[in-house]
């Protein structure tokens, strides 16, 4: 790695735990390296999370602009959701 910056950081101690077993097994070279994985990991996970809220945000916005619902209140919103489950099961 031709340009690293260092850190210190701070685990508990399950967690330092994980870091030097990962090492001593041979899975990774340095604990460096484990830290490393971790934050691609943690990099990727943000992004999908990210993206997914995107898209609920969108899903939101679709329904607040579809204009009010029909149903009145939840006792009709439960008849309606148990009418559309019975007729699936019939098909």
């Amino acid at each position: 790695m031709a340009n690293v910056e260092k850190l210190s950081i701070a685990l508990t101690p399950e967690m330092a735990a994980v870091v030097r077993q990962c090492v001593e097994s041979g899975e990774y070279a340095s604990s460096s390296e484990v830290i490393r994985e971790a934050l691609r990991d943690w990099k990727l996970k943000r992004s999908l999370q990210q993206n997914e809220l995107a898209e609920l945000r969108g899903l939101w916005q679709a329904g607040l602009a579809s204009g009010p619902g029909h149903l009145a209140d939840m006792n009709a919103i439960k008849a309606e959701a148990r009418q559309r489950h019975l007729s699936q099961d019939t098909e």
